[in-house]
């Protein structure tokens, strides 16, 4: 009872948390911060000088950009408890959206950051509606509180606006720009600065500024309000007397409606400025739930189909969920892993569920950004790594052997960006599929096929800087040189039309021959269907059951390739209706090879389209400038969504073909005199013009990369 005791302790005390934001909102810089004001790192890392210690690959202290999520772990001391918190660092740049997926899924809680200047920006929205699809409790930090043209309320506005939150501050900022020098917690009514001496490692109690008293009371009195709205015992003593609510009751009820995912607490610093981090470490602990408060995992049990829950509990049958693969050159392959129930020692087993396959975990390790510490053990509620696996994908579940369960997997966006590739040296062919072969491993969001037609290699990914850093990748950490075409879009192709038809598959060759013979309708899928929508409609045993898998299978591996330029088919519904079979010559690659001419027949009668990606573009472009970019967008096929005014520039909203952006960056500058800037994520894929779609088609086929 004791033990059990114990491990309840243990995991209340534990914080599982992600910082996510829009590129340069100071991510990085804040981890930086926590791993200082903790103890974890003697001095404290710095993004622009290249030494910040979550950015460990060298592409990252290059660019002073983060590419790839990196974990650590940190304690944090509080009202006489000493708390552990499992931190990630997640990329702001929407080319490795996929490292931010990924992690929240896995993570219970979030720190949303926020640029004072820039505010909700397009990868702050993009970040925002991941938590809500993981449903991830988070709070948000309005960092860079001393630059200039900082607005604290202006960003809370935009949380409140853009993202359709609740959001509540918990703290108002003493000054902005160049005179921020603290801040007003309104749950303790106090003002508090931090000692520059020391890094802002001491924290000061300071009077509230005369001419914010009117202000802090109006904020305090809303706070008060809001907690009180749905709690009758704060009710009554906000009714009898507001000043009566301890401070222990307003956090309990601020935790509860943040747990509830109903409000999002504000805090307000200056990371870079060594000022607000200790209060947001506060926070996490105060607000940002345990694994208790998770309570537990729904999966399905691969033997009885059946939907099975597992408690948070160190004593419930193993379970974890992989998220993130990784290459190490002294360990080799990282599988790094959240541990939902149960308990596992190093060199034991474990059923890899999604695969059926048994491994044997040589290694367990908890990870400090590129650096390991070894652990005999990991429990319920931690995240770590593991060594020792032969096969693993991001995504698979795994399990003890006779208590199996498979989490749902993570989804991940298809790649927009296509360029062929090359080993500059003939010797190098094998050593470049090794190496794509473990990069493919450790990036979900990275595809790769040879051209039918051609022969190319062609490498597929979220944008420009994501292949460009794959490249860079394979020259440095794997050896190996590589010539590269310009990037193309990825185009995709549809059908319109549904259509009836048939086809009949025979081949004899002396011996036993081959034949199939199917019915079917095809066409566009149903709304919201990606993939391949496959419908048996097939009555009696005109087709043997066994057969109708071929079918299928044969259809999907055909929608690889379509039938106006090659391009993938996104997606199509098939309704098998009818068919015939030979007792002897037909068999499960005879249906599958039918199905294949079938889908390149039917789809020259089925109307087929050429589908683009279409970005959701964002400029930040200076108010002399706004009719030559505005003009220029629309050569680009784009259409305009909104213009916003902010003091001395606007930000132009709109969606623009992807083919139509490569090399932006260079047009904008020239436009703007380099005064502009812009962000592009992927939005939605759209038909081809007619006439644009002819000059992609014929420059396909005449294998143009």
């Amino acid at each position: 009872m004791a033990n059990e005791q114990d491990n309840m302790n243990k995991l209340s005390l534990t914080r599982n948390i992600g910082i996510m934001a829009h590129i340069d909102a100071g991510k990085t810089t804040t981890t930086e911060r926590i791993l200082y004001y903790s103890g974890r790192n003697r001095k404290l890392g710095e993004v622009h000088d290249g030494a910040a210690t979550m950015d460990w690959m060298v592409q990252e202290q290059e660019r002073g950009i983060t590419i790839t999520s990196a974990a650590t772990t940190v304690f944090w001391r509080l009202n006489d408890n000493t708390y552990k918190i499992n931190i990630i660092d997640t990329p702001g740049h929407v080319d490795f959206t996929v490292e931010v997926e990924r992690s929240l899924r896995i993570l219970d809680g979030a720190i949303a950051i926020f640029c004072a200047v820039g505010g909700v920006e397009p990868q702050s929205e993009t970040v925002w509606h991941q938590a809500n699809k993981y449903k991830v409790p988070r709070i948000c930090y309005v960092n860079k509180m001393d630059r200039v043209g900082a607005d604290f309320f202006k960003v809370v506005d935009q949380i409140s606006d853009r993202l359709y939150a609740n959001p509540v501050p918990l703290q108002l900022p003493i000054g902005s720009e160049d005179t921020f020098c603290g801040v007003v917690d309104l749950i303790k009514n106090k003002a508090f600065a931090r000692e520059e001496a020391d890094n802002g490692m001491t924290i000061v109690e300071v009077e509230i500024p005369d001419e914010m008293k009117d202000m802090v009371a109006e904020y305090r009195a809303k706070l008060l309000e809001g907690a009180a709205e749905d709690n009758e015992d704060l009710f009554n003593k906000f009714i009898e007397d507001p000043d009566s609510i301890t401070e222990a009751e307003l956090i309990e009820q601020i935790r509860k409606e943040t747990l509830e995912l109903r409000i999002c607490p504000v805090m307000c610093g200056s990371s870079f400025k060594n000022k607000g981090v200790q209060s947001l470490l506060d926070a996490v602990v105060n607000y940002l739930p345990n694994p208790l408060d998770i309570d537990h995992v729904v999966g399905i049990n691969p033997k009885t189909e059946e939907e099975e829950v597992r408690p948070s509990d160190p004593n419930a049958p193993f379970c974890a969920l992989a998220f993130k693969i990784a290459t190490d050159p002294f360990v080799g392959r990282l599988a790094f892993f959240r541990v939902y129930s149960g308990t596992l020692k190093a060199g034991s087993y474990v059923l890899n569920a999604s695969t059926g396959k048994k491994e044997r975990i040589s290694k367990i390790l908890q990870m400090h950004a590129n650096k390991q510490n070894p652990l005999e053990e990991i429990s319920a509620g931690d995240i770590g790594a593991a060594v020792g696996f032969k096969q693993i994908r991001t995504g698979d579940t795994l399990t003890v052997e006779n208590k199996p369960l498979v989490l749902e997997n993570i989804k991940f966006p298809d790649p927009v960006v296509n360029i062929a590739i090359e080993p500059k040296a003939t010797a190098d062919i094998d050593k470049l599929d090794q190496s794509l072969a473990k990069l493919l491993e450790e990036d979900p969001t990275l595809f790769v096929h040879t051209d039918e037609t051609s022969g190319q290699i062609i490498l597929s990914g979220m944008g420009e800087l994501h292949l460009d850093i794959i490249m860079d990748r394979l020259r440095r950490e794997f050896g190996v040189a590589v010539n590269s075409g310009r990037p193309q879009v990825a185009y995709k192709e549809a059908f319109t039309q549904t259509i009836q038809h048939r086809e009949v598959y025979k081949k004899q060759t002396g011996g036993k021959g081959k034949f199939a013979d199917i019915e079917f309708t095809m066409g566009p899928a149903d709304e919201g269907f990606s993939g391949l929508q496959f419908v048996d409609a097939v009555k009696g045993g005109d087709i043997p059951r066994e057969f109708i898998p071929s079918v299928e299978k044969g259809f999907k591996n055909a929608m690889l390739n379509g039938v106006l330029a090659g391009f993938p088919v996104e997606s199509l519904k098939v309704t098998l209706t009818d068919g015939s079979f030979h007792p002897v010559d037909s068999d499960a690659l005879s249906f599958e090879t039918a199905a294949r001419f079938a889908f390149r027949e039917a789809g020259k009668k089925a109307g087929a389209v050429l589908l683009e990606p279409i970005m959701h573009v964002e400029i930040h472009c200076p108010d002399e400038y706004i009719g030559d970019v505005t003009g220029d967008l629309n050569k680009k096929r784009s259409i305009l969504r909104e213009v916003r005014a902010e003091i001395g520039y606007q930000i132009i909203v709109a969606d623009v073909p992807l083919a139509e952006m490569f090399g932006y960056i260079t047009t904008l500058r020239t436009l703007s005199s380099g005064r502009a800037n812009y962000n592009m994520e992927f939005s939605h894929y759209t038909p081809v013009p007619e006439a644009l779609a002819e000059v992609v088609v014929k420059k396909a086929k005449g294998m143009i990369i």
